[in-house]
């Protein structure tokens, strides 16, 4: 079974955000992946399996 991802793009798991939370107080995971949203450089439609 392939895991189920957060992000498609970057290929992030719901227990990497978690780790990178606990690690670094915050995550730094979902910067990035927002960050790479709003610049557009985030292809989670055409990644993600559910289109989103």
């Amino acid at each position: 079974m392939s895991p189920e991802y957060i992000c498609y793009c970057f290929k992030h798991t719901k227990k990497d955000l978690e780790e990178d939370a606990r690690t670094h107080g915050k995550s730094t995971i979902m910067e990035q992946i927002l960050t790479a949203s709003k610049s557009g450089s985030c292809n989670c439609k055409t990644t993600n399996p559910k289109s989103r």
